[in-house]
């Protein structure tokens, strides 16, 4: 019975042996090479991507807390970036990112042609 036992085990470990070092053999084949640096090329861009999302989002954050630490001490409201829904023929009711204080339509343009001189 314990050379039967020694015989599976000895079989157990020559058949996970072997798929390693085909796995690893497949590994040192120029595909092999290739999906692992495409893997890790993914994973960078991921993690870059990542990086840029958290930037600006505390970018954003940093922003409002400047805007309104500065309208508390002043009084003054800066430009901050606000969203709101600018009902017009060209953009549908859409929600357009304006900064504060900005005129919209016919009178910004009369404003901007006087600036120019026209």
């Amino acid at each position: 019975m314990s050379r039967l036992l020694l015989f599976g085990a000895g079989v157990a470990a020559g058949v996970a042996l072997s798929r390693k070092v085909g796995q690893t053999a497949r590994k040192a084949t120029p595909v092999g090479v290739a999906d692992q640096l495409g893997d890790a090329v993914r994973e960078l861009a991921g993690a870059v991507g990542s990086f840029g999302a958290d930037v600006r989002a505390g970018m954003t954050e940093r922003e409002h807390e400047l805007h309104e630490s500065v309208s508390e001490r002043t009084g003054i409201v800066t430009g901050g970036r606000e969203r709101r829904t600018i009902d017009g023929p060209d953009n549908g009711g859409r929600p357009v990112t304006r900064m504060a204080g900005t005129i919209d339509g016919a009178d910004s343009r009369a404003r901007r042609a006087r600036r120019a001189g026209r």
